[in-house]
């Protein structure tokens, strides 16, 4: 389907989704592990994933600082498809160059389930989705 590219590249993995926003300084920086004990992702892990999520949350230094530290350790998100983008999300996704879109021509909550094979093309304004098997 198509998308907005925010930030260019190319990632694909297994997606996991979440309703609620993200603070990446809230994970683990060598692991990629949710940290953050109220989070519905508490104890998953981000790393080569295609994260689905609603928005960033944090001031700038903590955001950036926090998704810095998860590509600089090789465990960030391949890719990340955001519902509500804000300028501290985009900034840190462009220093750690991680792919970002947003505007999925259907709601991505609907469509993207934890599991789902995601593929994210931001400079062609391409997601692809295959469904995983229950």
């Amino acid at each position: 389907m198509k998308c907005h590219k925010i930030i260019g590249g190319y990632g694909e993995g297994e997606a996991l989704v979440s309703h609620e926003p993200v603070c990446f300084y809230l994970t683990d920086p060598k692991t990629g592990i949710v940290r953050e004990r109220s989070h519905e992702l508490a104890g998953e892990n981000l790393a080569n994933k295609v994260l689905v999520f609603s928005s960033g949350k944090a001031s700038s230094v903590v955001q950036i600082d926090g998704l810095y530290k998860l590509a600089s350790n090789n465990v960030a998100p391949n890719a990340m498809i955001v519902k509500d983008v804000e300028t501290v999300l985009v900034v840190s996704a462009f220093i750690a160059k991680v792919p970002l879109v947003d505007r999925l021509e259907k709601d991505p909550f609907e469509v993207i389930r934890t599991g789902d094979f995601v593929k994210v093309d931001a400079e062609k304004g391409i997601v692809t989705i295959t469904r995983q098997e229950a």
